[in-house]
């Protein structure tokens, strides 16, 4: 299989800088579509696996699992694109596709292990994937989203990552008009998962540590905001929302906001990947038939609907816009969550 150069950004250990490298895309295969990347997004997960703070990472490693691009060749059986066309690549480039969770559109859950786009095996060229941290990328038609054309191009790739990990367990548990949700934690998901779930009609709070983040979360939709250190503000809480979407990427105590519960409401982790060092008390749980739970972005059918759903609505990420020489300043930044709410790469910056 030829294979083509090109320019990325990366790291070579979990101790150094990205810097500018060069990697391998493999040429296109029939079914396959290569983009020429405009702009890809910053994920807490990227800094995660530059840094090896989940183990496992596979270095070189080039992050970016928000990409939004142009196409500039398909091959010979694509049926769903054509060379310009606007596509999206998020979090997954592969699975197993005939596994149930497959067969049921959920590449995301594959049984036999999907294949991310940075940090997995790349089937075709042997290594490792690498990802939108570069100048183009090569997929499979199957694994590629179609934008929606009104909607301000820049903007959306973090719908990629942080727009479908909130999308998917708002759509699992049936959230609608009438629902009454919470959101812990306004960074790059907590924002997002305000403006899907106020898109689809619910009633919307923001859990908050912070009296600082109010403002904030009534001007993107929220109805309410909930300080979480204040007792009697949780007291007036107790058992009103039938699902809380928590989106704190640390470990955290979720006790207090499983009282907050409704009958058979249900709390969902999206943000946090580790132990937790507080125990799950089970007595609020048990006496309310209340569920703890967990999801992870959504499959290729999912993220397409969310996406024709923002495109529909209106609905964008509001970002900050960098240029590639500044993602370790960036990634500075994000720990220390001085970013409203998602950094968006502008890759002109890497081809210049």
């Amino acid at each position: 299989m030829s294979i083509t150069q090109v320019k990325a950004y990366g790291t070579e250990a979990k101790d150094k800088d990205l810097q500018e490298m060069q990697i391998e895309r493999r040429d296109v295969r029939p079914t396959d579509i290569e983009i020429d990347i405009l702009y890809c997004g910053v994920c807490h997960s990227d800094l995660h696996t530059a840094r090896n703070d989940w183990g496992g990472t596979k270095y070189p490693s080039v992050p970016g699992h928000e990409i939004i691009g142009k196409i500039t060749r398909i091959g010979s059986e694509v049926t769903k694109f054509k060379v310009g066309d606007l596509a999206g690549v998020g979090c997954l480039v592969d699975s197993c596709r005939e596994c149930e969770s497959c067969k049921k559109d959920l590449e995301q859950y594959c049984l036999n292990g999907s294949t991310g786009t940075y940090n997995s095996k790349d089937q075709f060229l042997g290594g490792h994937t690498f990802g939108g941290y570069s100048e183009k990328v090569v997929v499979d038609e199957a694994f590629g989203l179609l934008i929606p054309e009104n909607l301000d191009l820049k903007a959306v790739a973090p719908l990629l990552c942080a727009g479908i990990t909130t999308w998917s367990p708002l759509k699992h548990w049936n959230v609608g008009p009438g629902s009454k949700v919470a959101v812990v934690g306004l960074g790059g998901l907590g924002h997002m998962a305000i403006k899907l779930a106020k898109g689809l009609g619910a009633e919307v709070t923001l859990f908050s540590r912070s009296p600082d983040k109010i403002q904030d979360a009534l001007n993107l939709g929220a109805d309410a905001v909930v300080i979480s250190t204040y007792e009697n503000e949780m007291a007036a809480a107790k058992g009103k929302f039938d699902l809380i979407i928590d989106t704190v990427p640390y470990d955290h105590d979720i006790n207090p906001y499983i009282t907050t519960l409704n009958v058979n409401g249900t709390l969902v982790l999206v943000g946090y990947i580790g132990k937790m060092d507080d125990a799950l008390f089970t007595p609020s749980m048990i006496m309310g038939r209340r569920s703890v739970a967990g999801s992870v972005i959504g499959g290729i059918k999912e993220t397409q609907e969310m996406l024709n759903f923002c495109g529909e609505h209106n609905i964008l990420p509001e970002i900050e816009m960098i240029n590639m020489q500044d993602i370790n300043t960036a990634y500075e930044r994000m720990l220390k969550s001085d970013v409203r709410y998602r950094f968006v790469i502008d890759m002109q910056s890497l081809k210049g």
